[in-house]
């Protein structure tokens, strides 16, 4: 029944990509996706039963549900429970012990960390999942959409505070260089809660730390935002890239102002200026192993399945060397573990 430190900062994950050639094999052309081939098929392991209790964020609900459908398949008898209302409730649920998986789509806050290292004595262990481009979604018939945006023309848009140095307030589409019918049609922000790791992430990288204006109209989650600006022919908002919908047009961004936009494709990962991991946090003391339950649902995770679940849900797969690096983090040896 369902129930709806190995540390790669985000700030380094460009670099990382550009460092892996195998992170996302595209397709030139169909530009499909593809799976790093030296990932392992997953080997069902014996003595696996309980149940994966996940809370956490919204934007890994899908993929959360998916791994946990996947892993049923091997293990019909393990249940399941997922929540996902945001990637702050990750922290408290790991630390009282109501979840063993705490999915967010940022990394913990030194805040949450410490409190979880009061604790336990150990810090929490981030399991780096797949990659996502948080986009920033108009509605379809939005000419903004093939002109794109700069960081600091989002800031200007979003923000009340303009920390990017754009140099007005942004409130119509004519503000933006757009004519006709959108000169003075008024600008309407679609957003997320602060409980959630994607208005966690945005606030950080597209508003430059700065302050949402009081005009967002905040979503309950990442699908809400993409409904809204989809029904709203002046809407902009942002959610992940697996959440967009022929009925929204992801516009692409630039870093500064005079560059050439990026649009959120995979090809572009290495590039587009809001690509982040997702993570899945676990609870796992130095120098002792995961329990089965936990460890093979890591493994299915970065396993060659795990990662075509990844891709089947919108986002882009890790390499061959993030999956090694990772399952060693929470000691496994991925040569070993999948023989």
């Amino acid at each position: 029944m369902f129930k709806t430190r190995f540390a790669l900062p985000a700030a380094a994950l460009a670099a990382a990509l550009l460092a892996l050639p195998a992170f996302a094999q595209v397709q030139a052309d169909s530009r499909q996706v593809q799976v790093d081939s030296r990932l392992p098929h997953y080997r069902p392991a014996s003595g696996v039963s309980g149940t994966i209790k996940s809370v956490g964020s919204d934007t890994l609900n899908n993929l959360m549900t998916l791994w946990a459908e996947k892993f049923k398949e091997f293990y019909p008898n393990v249940q399941v429970e997922i929540e996902g209302k945001g990637s702050s409730t990750a922290p408290p649920a790991l630390i009282s012990g109501a979840s063993n998986f705490g999915p967010m789509s940022r990394e913990m806050k030194q805040a949450e960390i410490d409190e979880f290292e009061k604790v336990f004595g150990y810090k929490p262990t981030p399991v780096h999942t797949a990659i996502d481009m948080l986009a920033v979604y108009v509605h379809k018939d939005n000419p903004i959409a093939h002109a794109g945006l700069s960081l600091p023309q989002v800031d200007a848009i979003f923000s009340s505070t303009r920390k990017g140095g754009y140099p007005t307030d942004v409130t119509t589409w004519g503000q933006l260089g757009l004519d006709g019918e959108w000169a003075n049609l008024p600008i309407s922000l679609y957003g997320r809660n602060s409980a959630s790791g994607t208005y966690g992430f945005f606030k950080s990288k597209a508003l430059f730390k700065g302050d949402f204006k009081d005009s967002v109209k905040e979503q309950p989650g990442s699908s809400s935002v993409v409904q809204g600006v989809a029904s709203d022919r002046g809407g902009i908002g942002y959610s992940g890239i697996g959440y967009k919908t022929a009925d929204v047009a992801a516009v692409p961004l630039a870093r500064k102002d005079g560059e050439s936009p990026v649009p959120p494709t995979p090809a572009n990962v290495a590039s587009y200026p809001l690509a982040r991991f997702l993570y899945v946090y676990v609870n796992k003391k130095p120098g002792t192993d995961l329990d089965p339950l936990r460890r093979e649902f890591v493994k299915l995770i970065l396993s060659r399945e795990g990662q075509e679940v990844v891709v089947k849900d919108g986002y882009l797969p890790v390499s061959y060397e993030i999956a090694k690096k990772t399952l060693a983090s929470v000691g496994i040896d991925v040569d070993e573990a999948y023989r």
